[in-house]
């Protein structure tokens, strides 16, 4: 079954309607210059709030971080509750390393070579130490659609030629341009491990839209249905 994350989560109504419809990863963004940044501290409340409403049934949260240093990363970890961090900048394999198990990398690449060569530095980055195992239900990478200004959320569709590649390779949490309409036909394309959206389930940036949210998740799980 394809795992899906909600990403730019502002508030506990939309949370909370990801969790009931299924969500397995919502997503909290520490980047200051998203309109869907939030404040560790208010996501630290969601999460506590969640958990404490869903139990074992709670969706894992997932922070992501542009470029931030990994002390400061490490900081709003403990103050949201963290249990990912998804690293969306310029960030180096060895930056992975220092959040290992925790982290993995977003891959924003234009071409198959610039993401094998991504690939290769940053799936063994991830799995550093080697006596660190990373469970299953831990994406491996994200694909992004490349954008030379936007770091994300930009609804840009990303290269699924590209992307299938990695997912033959990794367990890839696939994002993008992905919305309720074209989410199926991209998982039958790519065949991910999971898929990641933001934009194409919001009402207005920083809001979600509840009806999509739900659409959304039940056109993931039903997408590789016979």
């Amino acid at each position: 079954m394809v795992c899906v994350k909600i990403c730019g989560i502002t508030n506990l109504e939309d949370a909370r309607c990801a969790a009931e419809a299924g969500a397995d990863f919502l997503g909290f963004i520490f980047y200051p210059k998203s309109p869907r940044y939030i404040a560790p501290e208010q996501a630290g409340k969601i999460a506590q709030a969640i958990r404490a409403e869903f139990a074992k049934q709670a969706p894992r949260f997932v922070g992501v971080f542009v470029d931030e240093p990994v002390d400061a990363a490490r900081t709003v970890i403990k103050i949201a509750g963290l249990d990912l961090v998804q690293l969306h900048g310029s960030e180096t394999p060895d930056d992975v390393t220092a959040l290992s198990p925790y982290a993995f990398k977003a891959l924003r690449p234009q071409t198959l070579a610039e993401v094998q060569q991504a690939y290769a530095e940053f799936l063994t980055a991830g799995r550093r130490p080697s006596t660190v195992y990373r469970l299953p239900s831990t994406p491996d990478l994200l694909v992004d659609a490349y954008h030379p200004q936007q770091m994300g959320g930009t609804g840009q569709v990303a290269d699924l030629k590209i992307a299938r590649w990695l997912a033959e390779h990794c367990r890839l949490l696939l994002a993008g341009g992905l919305t309720p309409d074209n989410v199926a036909d991209a998982i039958i394309q790519v065949h991910p491990w999971g898929v990641d959206v933001s934009s194409g389930v919001e009402a207005t940036k920083g809001k979600k839209d509840h009806a999509k949210i739900r659409d959304f998740v039940v056109q993931a799980r039903t997408a590789m249905t016979p």
